[in-house]
């Protein structure tokens, strides 16, 4: 039974790690298309004043977007932490119970 608890907060891990993982190579794909679309606009005859203002405006978005990706995986990570953390504590509970002949 510890071994299954082990391995369930080991896959636990294992999961928040690949959600944040996942979080940061979205934050990379969104700010290097930012970049990307920003090349475009400075490629084009548009004035000076303009393009830069997209080119701000792209990269504020796209960095909006890929901090919040990242704060909520990061939420997702931790919450699967403190469930992990509760499995571990309820385990514990019970093995004590049973050595101590209370359940």
């Amino acid at each position: 039974m510890a071994k299954e608890i082990t391995n369930s907060v080991e896959a636990l891990e294992v999961e928040a790690e690949k959600i944040l993982e996942e979080a940061k190579t979205r934050a990379s794909k969104i700010l290097l298309e930012a970049r990307e679309e920003a090349k475009k606009i400075l490629s084009s005859q548009l004035p000076l004043d303009a393009v830069k203002t997209e080119y701000d405006r792209i990269v504020s978005k796209a960095r909006a977007e890929a901090d919040k990706k990242i704060k909520d995986s990061e939420e997702k990570a931790a919450e699967i932490g403190i469930n992990a953390d509760k499995k571990v504590k309820e385990f514990t509970e019970l093995v004590v119970n049973i050595v101590t002949g209370k359940r």
